[in-house]
């Protein structure tokens, strides 16, 4: 059971009985939004997009089409899903992620792009600058390395005694070196020595939690969320739950999967303020002009479950700070 702290809207039924591909057939009356993911859709970031559109005053079938398109996880199937959205010439393509934005930028230089979120979209080569975006590129950015600090420091009050943590990451990310250097301040702030892992495929994984366990790392902290990570979520798991040491994650799907703890950005926030872009474009606004918005909204989410099979008290300080508490 899933308790939460803050009130959330409630799923109107029927809504993910299917993913969005099943609004394919729509008419071509009123606007087309093009909905690309490298998920298999029905989650709750998919969710809080059409929240921001239903809030906005947009109804489904009615003043808007939504075309989704998942890969369902094959990173090889979005440039083939890209270019059906080009073909159906939908208004705009909104965009879960940066290696779906990058297949959406090589399919149109025309079409309206939304970026949901990625962690450097000038370092990406997606936007010009921030405030000045260019092309037809815009969105949102969950650059935040500021939260690593704020990992650790939950991490320390979990084990006050905490000494050494493996920090798993992608040197293969934009802003990895951001993170890398927020790694070094926060664990140098806090007196913890930092075993940085580098893992840029999947089977980089294993290797990473074998060097943890080989330095005796007293935690793990993994720093991203991103393909590699999301599509190995229950092989993280398990090797988190055989280490039997507290492991941060960035984001909260790995806690709602069983996962100890997370904190980071709050990527249901971030795909609900996509809809605000797509409602600016749709009003004739260019997405070259509409500067790119960062992270603003953090969560901590707590799996007390977890917590007590691997027999780690969580301090009451940080049960009343956090967001959900997973029962």
């Amino acid at each position: 059971m899933i308790t939460r702290r803050k009130v959330v809207l409630g799923v109107c039924t029927g809504v993910f009985a299917t993913p969005l591909a099943s609004l394919g057939q729509q008419p071509t009356k009123f606007p087309r939004i093009g909905y690309l993911s490298i998920r298999s859709g029905g989650e709750t970031r998919d969710e809080a997009f059409r929240r921001g559109l239903r809030d906005l005053g947009y109804v489904e079938g009615k003043t808007i089409a939504l075309e989704g398109r998942y890969a369902q996880d094959r990173p090889d199937r979005l440039r083939e899903l890209a270019a059906d959205l080009v073909r159906l010439k939908v208004d705009v393509i909104v965009s879960a992620g940066p290696i779906v934005t990058r297949a959406a930028k090589e399919a149109t230089a025309t079409i309206p792009i939304v970026m949901a979120f990625d962690v450097d979209p000038v370092g990406s080569g997606f936007a010009a600058s921030l405030a000045h975006p260019g092309g037809n590129i815009t969105g949102l950015s969950n650059l935040a390395p500021e939260i690593i600090g704020k990992q650790l420091g939950f991490l320390k009050e979990i084990n006050p005694k905490l000494s050494r943590v493996a920090i798993l990451g992608n040197s293969g990310l934009p802003g990895n070196a951001n993170s890398l250097s927020a790694v070094e301040t926060a664990a140098k702030s806090y007196g913890v020595a930092a075993q940085y892992l580098d893992v840029r495929l999947p089977e980089d994984i294993e290797a990473a939690f074998r060097a943890a366990d080989k330095e005796r790392a007293d935690a793990v902290l993994i720093t991203v969320s991103g393909t590699v990570f999301l599509s190995r979520r229950a092989q993280i798991l398990g090797f988190a739950a055989v280490s039997r040491r507290p492991v941060m994650y960035s984001g909260r799907e790995f806690v709602d999967d069983g996962g100890l703890i997370a904190y980071g950005v709050s990527y249901d926030d971030l795909f609900r303020r996509a809809a605000t872009y797509v409602d600016k474009i749709l009003k004739g606004a260019k997405p070259g002009d509409l500067p790119i918005e960062q992270a603003t909204k953090f969560e901590l989410v707590i799996n007390l479950k977890t917590a007590r099979t691997l027999g780690i008290t969580i301090p009451q300080s940080m049960l009343l700070r956090a967001d959900d508490l997973i029962q």
